[in-house]
C-alpha cells in the first residue's frame, strides 16, 4: 500500500502549517483566543480563509469536495498548533449534512459552513449516557409547524457561540437527528472554557424548532463521531509530534553536572520510547482515516482500535514529557503544559481509552480474521 501523500495534499499540509507558524504563535493563543473565553470568531473566519471549512462539503455548495485524507493532514497541523477554534465540528458538520441531509437543508447549511460564515457542531452528549450513542433522552415531536425538540446537551464545542446545532432525540423508540439554530426560540446556553483552553458550553432546548435530518439518526450519529474520533487522532498525531520536538529541544539545552540533559542514556531511552509511541499512534491514525468511508461495522471496529493505540499513546507521550522536563513542564507559562492538556482532553474525547478498549472486545469474532 503507496503510504506517500500526494503532491495536493502535501500543498495542502503546507499552507496550513504555514499559517500555523505564522499566525497562531503560543502569545496570540494565550493573549487573544484563550482571553477570549476559548473561542475566536475571527481566527475561526482564518481557518475558513484557507479553503478549510469545505472540505467536507462538495463543491456544488461552494465546498472542496475533499475526503477524510485531506482532513487527517489539516488536523495534523492544527495538532501541532495546539489550535483551539472547534476546525473538527466543520468536517462533522459537513460530513453528516452532506450524507444524510435532504437537498432543501444542505442548500441551507452547506455553503455557509464552507464558507465559515456557519458554525455548526454536534450536540450530542447527555448526562449519564457517559460515552454510549444509543442513550438518549431528548424528544421530538411532529407538529403543524414542522418538528419540536426538547431535552438538554452538555460539552457542546463553542455551544454558546455556534450558530446551529446537530442533536439526536428519540421519535418513540428511535433515535432521529436534528438541526437546530442557537437562534430558535426555547433554546438557552450556558458557556465555560475546558481544561485545554477550548470552549465548551451546556444547551438547553425547550420546545424549540427543528429541521430533521435524518430518521436513521443512530446511523448518522455514530458516523458523525467515527468522523470526529478520526479528527482527534489526527490532532492528538499533530500534538505529539510538536510535544516530541520541544522536549527534544530542551533536553539538548537544559544542564545538570555540566553535560546538557541529553547524554543521559536513562533519559535518550525514555526519549526514544515516546518515538516509539508517536509513531505506533501515526500508523493507527493513517489506519483511522483510510476506514472512515468504509462499511459502518468495519469503520466502528477500526476506530475503535485506533483510539486505544491513540489514547495509550497520549497518555505515554504527555507524561513522560512533563517528567523530562521536570518541575518547569506543569507551570501554566511553559508551552509544553499546555501540549499535555490537550492531549488528555483529546484522549477523553468521544469515549476514553477504556470505553473504546470495551467496544473493541465487543466486537471480536471467534477469529482475528486471519483463517476462515
Amino acid at each position: 500500500m503507496d503510504f506517500d501523500f500526494s503532491d495536493d495534499q502535501e500543498q495542502l499540509r503546507d499552507a496550513v502549517r504555514k499559517w500555523v507558524d505564522k499566525g497562531y504563535s503560543f502569545e496570540r493563543r494565550r493573549a487573544t483566543v484563550q482571553k477570549a473565553g476559548g473561542f475566536s470568531r475571527a481566527v475561526y473566519g482564518e481557518i475558513a480563509e484557507l479553503g478549510l471549512c469545505g472540505l467536507y462539503v462538495g463543491e456544488a455548495h461552494g465546498g472542496l469536495g475533499m475526503g477524510p485524507i485531506e482532513g487527517m493532514v489539516v488536523m495534523e497541523e492544527l495538532g501541532r498548533g495546539i489550535v483551539l477554534e472547534p476546525f473538527a465540528q466543520a468536517l462533522i458538520a459537513g460530513g453528516v449534512l452532506s450524507g444524510y441531509a435532504p437537498a432543501e437543508l444542505q442548500s441551507q447549511w452547506l455553503p455557509g459552513i464552507a464558507s465559515g460564515e456557519a458554525l455548526v457542531v454536534l450536540a450530542q452528549q447527555e448526562r449519564g449516557a457517559r460515552y454510549h450513542l444509543d442513550r438518549c433522552d431528548a424528544t421530538a415531536t411532529a407538529g403543524g409547524q414542522g418538528w419540536s425538540l426538547k431535552g438538554a446537551k452538555s460539552i457542546v464545542p463553542a455551544g454558546d457561540q455556534a450558530d446551529a446545532f446537530i442533536v439526536p432525540a428519540k421519535i418513540g423508540d428511535q433515535i432521529a437527528l436534528f438541526l437546530v439554530p442557537r437562534a430558535a426560540a426555547g433554546v438557552t446556553t450556558r458557556g465555560y472554557g475546558t481544561q485545554d483552553g477550548a470552549r465548551a458550553a451546556e444547551v438547553v432546548i425547550k420546545n424549540a424548532a427543528a429541521s430533521l435530518i435524518t430518521t436513521d439518526g443512530l446511523t448518522a450519529l455514530e458516523h458523525a463521531v467515527d468522523i470526529g474520533i478520526a479528527a482527534s487522532c489526527a490532532e492528538a498525531v499533530g500534538v505529539m509530534d510538536k510535544t516530541m520536538a520541544i522536549t527534544a529541544e530542551y533536553m539538548n539545552t537544559r544542564k545538570q553536572f555540566g553535560v546538557v540533559i541529553s547524554s543521559f542514556q536513562a533519559l535518550r531511552h525514555r526519549a526514544a520510547d515516546m518515538k516509539m509511541q508517536l509513531e505506533l499512534a501515526r500508523s493507527m491514525s493513517y489506519y483511522a482515516s483510510l476506514k472512515l468511508n468504509a462499511p459502518a461495522s468495519e469503520r466502528r471496529a477500526a476506530l475503535s482500535r485506533a483510539k486505544v493505540q491513540l489514547g495509550q499513546s497520549m497518555r505515554f507521550v504527555g507524561q513522560q514529557a512533563v517528567q523530562l522536563h521536570g518541575g518547569i513542564g506543569v507551570t501554566d507559562e511553559y508551552i509544553v503544559s499546555h501540549y499535555f492538556k490537550k492531549l488528555t482532553q483529546l484522549e477523553i474525547s468521544y469515549g476514553d481509552t477504556l470505553h473504546h478498549l470495551g467496544e473493541v472486545s465487543a466486537r471480536m469474532q471467534d477469529t482475528a480474521g486471519v483463517f476462515a
